[in-house]
């Protein structure tokens, strides 16, 4: 199960789809080829999405796995 706290490298590795998707919301989850450190909370804090925000993007990435 996916949450907020999930690791990008985990959430890159375990559910590659997810790359699309947090490209898609402007989300970095790739640098130079490589998983960016931090969590999915972290990234998504970074780009200024809400609380609200974040908790869809989980409650979406665990429907598409």
């Amino acid at each position: 199960m996916i949450d907020k706290n999930i690791y990008i490298e985990d959430l890159v590795n375990d559910y590659p789809f997810s790359v699309k998707y947090l490209m898609q919301k402007g989300i970095k989850c790739n640098m130079y080829g490589e998983p960016i450190w931090g969590t999915l909370e972290e990234a998504a804090k970074e780009k200024s999405f809400s609380d609200k925000e974040i908790d869809n993007f989980v409650k979406d990435l665990n429907e598409m796995a």
